[in-house]
């Protein structure tokens, strides 16, 4: 007995455990097969339904229809609460109207300041609507229905829309994602997964999210927030060879050479099975970041001669999604000591005491000092102020962001160095990468940074794969990585071993008149999970 209940105790505790943002709670059968519009005005659920031309009240606990009345046109689309009457956008008619709950009566019509009218929520004070076609988002001007603000819309083709007293949530039935967005600027701050294939209203009832789906015909209960700070998902399964070779032409030798192989470590997004070197004679060595390195040495190769070493993983790599919720995040002097010194210092790729360096980081968070806003402004200037180019060779920061051109390398240089200067910890990370197939070879790689956020610890944010017009795929840059990469790398700058590389280095003494030439590329080889 005492087993069983140790097991049932065990398995509550998993279930718990992985309750995070976005997870279905419940789901019920939609009333009709057209429903579009959803809403919650603190008791029941209501949903419109464009070919019964009905709008229906439903109770959440039973999913039974307990009243219903007349949509005020023959296309409604989204619905809204205010607390005391219910609103519905109509798609045809292009009106938006407030309706008495009970009757159904019109008691007040709006025009609608957009031709493809269809989320429609209350933020506590006014309306917000979405254009599907257009692909925005708009708050209202009550006295004649006019936009007061207007906003990109996240992905694709923004659909259902709810306010959760803080942020507006929208749903992309395109994109299949749900998107939190500050209503301040209509930037993206949290992406979860919609429950079904056709996303269309969104509902908050005071702690969750409610979902109608047009497709399945369900109405699905979500998980708003929870204390999973963040989620694994699609998980690959591969052994990944990484091979670096020197060869030697003209005359002479070299006289010493030794080969630096960033080795990947557990990470919470990556699982390492098996690892292995070849050849097997190396030293296991730790530069100052903890970064483990396998350091193989050679001496006297003659000229026309090779050298080749190669490291085998075998893991399972994970997508992370982090669910960050900027309330949640720590102040600046939440961070440890030991990481605030070690991650603000300077380095010869950062030069933090540059007047350039200087001066643009306090403009860019003027009086900001929140960690999480602090490291958005940051992300927002780097991937505004460059363009994607290959120069050649790594510069300093203030060169990079002055000539406006960078690599994946110097946008995250660039990127730590506004960072340290205003006291924000910041590291980067290098990998392998899946390129295109799962059987692939990669002898590019990636950089990108990480950003320490007190109460989430190191966070992805990579400005140059951020760098797009989009706003979701801005935000898929920022606490969520895909599961395309090993990461070899975790480092600070300057490594003993590596450094201003990552993956790997290579150091040699050689005589004059003999030509090195250095080829290095990893190999993706997928295997069954």
């Amino acid at each position: 007995m005492r087993l069983l209940n140790s097991v049932l105790i065990l398995l509550v505790a998993l279930t718990v455990t992985w309750s995070y943002p976005g997870k279905m709670l419940k789901k019920i059968a939609t009333p009709g097969k057209f429903c579009t519009g959803l809403t919650f005005d603190g008791k029941f659920l209501w949903v419109a339904d464009y070919k019964a031309d009905q709008i229906f009240k439903i109770d959440p606990e039973s999913g039974k229809v307990v009243h219903q009345i007349p949509s005020p046109g023959f296309w409604p689309m989204g619905l809204a609460w205010d607390g005391k009457h219910l609103w519905n956008v109509d798609a045809k008619a292009k009106k938006i109207y407030k309706l008495d709950a009970q009757s159904g009566q019109i008691l007040t019509a709006l025009d609608a300041p957009s031709a493809d009218p269809q989320g429609l929520t209350w933020d506590g004070q006014t309306l917000w609507i979405s254009d599907a076609r257009k692909n925005r988002i708009m708050s209202l001007d009550l006295s004649d229905g006019t936009a007061v603000k207007r906003y990109k819309g996240p992905a694709k083709r923004v659909n259902g829309l709810t306010f959760d007293g803080k942020y507006l949530w929208a749903s992309d039935r395109l994109q299949n994602e749900i998107y939190m967005i500050d209503p301040q600027n209509g930037e993206i701050i949290l992406i979860i997964d919609a429950p079904g294939p056709y996303a269309r209203g969104l509902a908050f009832d005071g702690k969750n999210l409610w979902c109608v789906d047009y497709q399945n015909d369900q109405l699905y209960q979500l998980v708003r927030k929870d204390d999973e700070k963040f989620r694994l998902k699609d998980k690959r399964h591969a052994r990944i060879t990484l091979t670096d070779q020197v060869n030697a032409y003209g005359s002479g030798s070299i006289h010493s050479l030794e080969f630096y192989i960033a080795v990947p470590q557990e990470l919470p997004n990556q699982k390492i099975l098996k690892k292995s070197f070849t050849p097997q004679r190396f030293k296991m060595v730790q530069d100052q970041w903890n970064q483990p390195v396998a350091l193989f040495h050679f001496q006297d190769i003659q000229a026309n001669a090779k050298v080749e070493v190669q490291m085998t993983v075998e893991a399972e790599i994970y997508a992370i999604d982090y669910f960050i919720f900027p309330e949640d995040v720590g102040s600046l002097q939440d961070i440890p000591t030991e990481i605030r010194q070690r991650y603000t210092a300077d380095g010869g790729k950062y030069l933090l005491n540059d007047p350039y360096i200087q001066k643009t980081a306090r403009e860019i968070i003027g009086n900001e000092r929140h960690p999480y806003w602090m490291a958005r402004k940051i992300f927002d200037f780097v991937r505004n102020q460059l363009e994607y180019k290959l120069e050649g060779g790594w510069n300093a920061a203030p060169v990079v962001l002055q000539r406006q051109t960078g690599s994946c390398s110097e946008y995250t240089f660039s990127f730590i160095a506004l960072c340290r200067a205003v006291g924000l910890p910041a590291r980067y990370v290098g990998a392998i990468v899946v390129r295109g197939d799962d059987a692939s070879m990669d002898e590019v790689f990636h950089r990108w940074p990480q950003v320490y956020l007190p109460n989430y610890g190191w966070v992805h944010i990579d400005p140059q794969g951020g760098d797009k017009p989009v706003a979701r795929d801005r935000a898929m840059n920022i606490g969520h990585l895909s599961n395309r990469f090993l990461i070899t790398t975790l480092n600070g700058g300057d490594s003993k071993y590596l450094g201003w590389y990552y993956n790997y280095n290579q150091i040699y003494q050689c005589d004059p008149q003999l030509k090195i030439e250095i080829e290095t590329f990893a190999e993706w080889e997928p295997l069954e999970n």
